[in-house]
């Protein structure tokens, strides 16, 4: 080492470092939340005992542990750590690193090859990837917070294992938080109900609920905060939330779901949370109104009627007046009665459609507006549906060479219930027609 390498390292070494940085794991064991992947039995528990590391991508969301994961995979596996950020890197760092880890296999050293933020390479940059992992010049190990199956190319996630890091759940911050109070060797400056909420602020994000730590130690307050104080001398975590990615799509489902499921509730709670994510608050409006067509129908017709009104009101009056529409119709939406007859019946008949081809209207149902069409027989014994004493005149409307098909099957719940009788009564009266057709 130089001289100036040695000077280096002692300013760096005498820097202050944050306190998530100073509690960075040391050891696999010391990693919290991820169980079921580090303790006994677990997926890379297993592969590290094995002395064997393949290729893999870490997903989870922020502050779980895959970065330091990565680090001690390497220590424990003797290879030479590589660290990039795809967010800062291009190919010709990639370049560099192939490069020197070619070198190291000569030399009989691996080297684990760690991307962070992976999904932010383009296709044609983790192609590049490929022959250096398949041939085993690099272990790389992938550290991302979205959904690998979205992001990451098929050629590449067919090469690598994929491991789930769970959000850090309240018994693993509570663990953070006893070894940041070991650490300064004080006891956070909170109460107990403040210390829960100081958990809930962090949202799962370990890295998050050690810097919010490191501001109350900073704070030299005497008495203890409580949960307003908290709130107050802290930043609360924004909700992980990407609207153009995983947690946009998971959140409509989960709401979707909830009112097809009519939980009232949980359909106000995620909701909720799509709002406080900033979603757009029309797309919400009209997943509702699609909601209503779809899982509703017309088993309460007024449920489009609330959803476009709520959809309405909202483009009235905006945030946050607005929003209180949009949870009225959650709620209606939620408690209505549900049928997806419709939705089915279009697409019986969709299929129908396609099956039947290009076949023409019965001669009986076309208009006849020259002289030809009347002699080719367009129009000819069309009877008026009211010129007939029911009002119903029961004739065939189907084209002749197509079977007569039923697609729409009303359920037994709600308006349909009416509808459902109206349906009977008109099939009992086509089947009179045609029974005193067939006798003529």
């Amino acid at each position: 080492m130089t001289v100036e390498s040695r000077q280096q390292h002692l300013f760096e070494s005498s820097a202050p470092r944050p306190l998530a940085d100073r509690l960075r794991p040391q050891d696999l064991t010391a990693i919290v939340g991820q169980d079921h992947l580090l303790a006994e039995g677990g997926a890379l528990r297993r592969m590290i005992d094995a002395g064997r590391l393949a290729s893999m991508i870490l997903w989870g969301p922020p502050g779980c542990g895959k970065t330091t994961i990565a680090r001690l995979l390497a220590d424990r596996t003797a290879l030479e750590f590589e660290p990039l950020s795809a967010v800062f890197s291009g190919v010709a760092d990639l370049r560099k690193v192939f490069e020197r880890a070619k070198a190291r296999r000569i030399a009989g050293t691996g080297t684990l090859l760690f991307i962070d933020e992976i999904h932010r390479f383009n296709r044609a940059q983790q192609d590049g990837f490929l022959p250096y992992v398949e041939d085993g010049t690099v272990v790389l190990v992938g550290a991302t917070t979205e959904n690998p199956s979205f992001e990451l190319n098929a050629a590449l996630l067919s090469r690598c294992q994929v491991f789930v890091l769970n959000r850090l759940d309240d018994s693993a911050l509570e663990q953070l938080l006893q070894r940041a109070e070991a650490a300064e060797d004080a006891p956070l400056p909170v109460d107990a109900d403040a210390r829960a909420a100081l958990r809930a602020m962090a949202d799962g994000d370990g890295r998050f609920v050690l810097n919010l730590a490191e501001e109350l130690f900073a704070m030299n307050t005497k008495a203890p905060l409580d949960t307003a104080a908290l709130a107050a001398a802290v930043q609360r975590r924004a909700p992980l939330y990407d609207k153009s990615q995983e947690g946009h799509y998971n959140l409509i489902s989960a709401l979707h779901k909830s009112l097809r499921g009519s939980d009232a509730d949980a359909g106000l709670y995620w909701l909720a949370r799509m709002l406080a994510g900033g979603e757009d608050p029309r797309y919400i409006a009209r997943r509702l109104a699609r909601f209503a067509y779809e899982d509703v129908g017309l088993a309460d017709p007024q449920a489009a009627l609330q959803a476009l009104a709520a959809w309405d009101c909202y483009e009235r009056l905006g945030s946050p007046e607005g929003e209180l529409a949009l949870a009225q119709a959650v709620i209606y939406l939620a408690t209505a009665p549900k049928s997806n007859a419709v939705y089915k019946a279009l697409g019986a008949a969709t299929r129908s459609a396609k099956d039947t081809g290009s076949l023409m209207p019965p001669k009986h149902i076309l208009n006849a507006p020259t002289t030809l069409m009347k002699e080719l027989g367009y129009a000819e014994g069309y009877a008026y549906d009211h010129d007939t004493p029911d009002g119903f005149s029961g004739q065939d409307y189907f084209p002749e060479a197509a079977p007569r098909g039923k697609f729409y099957r009303p359920a037994e719940r709600g308006f349909e219930r009416e509808i459902a009788k109206r349906l009977d009564y008109w099939d009992r009266l086509r089947r009179q027609r045609s029974a005193g057709s067939d006798r003529d």
